[in-house]
C-alpha cells in the first residue's frame, strides 16, 4: 500500500507497492538472479552497472549457496566497485549518509550517529565501519540473512524516528535517478540540518507533475537567519519563509532553474504565492521564519 495518496508524486510508490526480495529456503536459480539484481540496484544506489563491473565470483558463491544474502551485501559494500562509486573522492559524511541508505534503508537520525561512524572509520578503517551496519541488531531485525536491504525510511515502522522520513528525500531523488547522478554531486546532503538538529521540508523529486528542479540551498548555507520587521501597521508579528525553485522569468534567455527565498508576513502570504505561480515558480517549502 502506498504511504500516502500522493505517493506517486513523491516518487515512492515503486517501493510502497512491492514486497522485500528474499531468498527463501527452497530458492531456484531464477530467485538467486533476482536477489543479485536487487542487491546491485539497492547497494549501488541505482547506478548503472556495466557487465565488466559485475562481481562474477561473488555472484557464483551466492548461486551455489556458499554465501547468504547478508554476506553478499557485505562483500559488495566492501568491494572496490562500491568504493570507486561512493568512497573515493567523496566527502566522508556523504559516504556515511549513503551507507545508511544502502545498508539500513534509511537516513541518519541525528549527528551522533554520523559521528559514531566517523570515529570508527578513523580508528578501525572502512571495512570495520561497513561491518558495524551489517552486524547491527537493526540489520538483523529488518533483513536478517536472507532479505535484500530496501528503503525502510518511506514507511512508518516501530523503532524509526519521524525525522528520518523527510531526510530520506534529501538522499533519494526519484526511482529513475542514481546516487552518482544527482545535482549536488559528492557533497553531504544532511550535515547542516543534523548539526542544527532540525528537519528539512519534504521536496519531491523533479519531473512528472512537479516538472522543474528541487530547491537547492545556497552553497555556503547562507540563507537568512534574521528577518526584517513589520512594514505595515497592523500586520501580524509572525513571518514566513517561502523557498522557490524553477521560476521561468518573462525574458530571453529562459531561466530554467532559479532558487530564491521570500520573507513575508501572513497578510502578504497569499498574494506572494499567487505572484510566484504567475511567473512559473515551484514552491519548495513554506516555513515559519520568526
Amino acid at each position: 500500500m502506498a504511504i500516502t495518496t500522493a505517493a506517486s508524486r513523491l516518487g515512492t510508490s515503486a517501493f510502497g507497492e512491492t514486497s522485500p526480495i528474499e531468498l527463501r529456503s527452497n530458492w531456484s536459480p531464477a530467485d538467486a538472479k533476482a536477489v543479485i539484481s536487487a542487491a546491485y540496484r539497492h547497494v549501488l544506489g541505482n547506478d548503472y552497472l556495466m557487465a565488466s563491473e559485475r562481481l562474477t565470483a561473488l555472484e557464483s558463491l551466492l548461486c551455489n549457496g556458499q554465501v547468504t544474502v547478508r554476506e553478499f551485501v557485505r562483500a559488495l559494500a566492501k568491494s572496490e566497485l562500491y568504493k570507486n562509486k561512493f568512497f573515493y573522492g567523496s566527502f566522508q559524511t556523504r559516504t556515511i549518509e549513503l551507507n545508511f541508505k544502502h545498508l539500513l534503508g534509511r537516513a541518519p537520525y541525528n549527528e551522533a550517529e554520523v559521528i559514531e561512524h566517523l570515529d570508527r572509520y578513523q580508528n578501525q578503517g572502512f571495512e570495520a565501519d561497513i561491518d558495524s551496519y551489517i552486524d547491527s541488531d537493526e540489520y538483523e531485525v529488518n533483513f536478517g540473512d536472507a532479505i535484500v536491504p530496501y528503503y525502510r525510511g518511506f514507511s512508518t515502522q516501530t523503532g524509526q524516528e519521524m525525522s528520518g522520513f523527510p531526510r530520506m528525500f534529501q538522499l533519494y531523488r526519484g526511482y529513475a535517478t542514481s546516487d552518482k547522478s544527482q545535482v549536488a554531486g559528492t557533497k553531504s546532503r544532511l550535515a547542516g540540518e543534523l548539526g542544527r538538529n532540525d528537519t528539512s521540508a519534504v521536496i519531491p523529486p523533479s519531473g512528472g507533475n512537479n516538472a522543474g528542479f528541487g530547491y537547492q540551498s545556497a552553497e555556503r548555507g547562507t540563507r537568512p537567519n534574521r528577518t526584517f520587521g513589520r512594514s505595515i501597521q497592523g500586520e501580524t508579528a509572525r513571518l514566513y519563509r517561502i523557498e522557490v525553485a524553477s521560476a521561468n522569468l518573462p525574458r530571453y534567455p529562459r531561466v530554467r532553474r532559479c532558487n530564491k527565498e521570500y520573507i513575508v508576513t501572513y497578510e502578504q502570504l497569499s498574494s506572494t504565492l499567487k505572484q510566484i505561480n504567475k511567473i512559473g515558480g515551484k514552491i519548495a517549502s513554506v516555513t515559519i521564519a520568526q
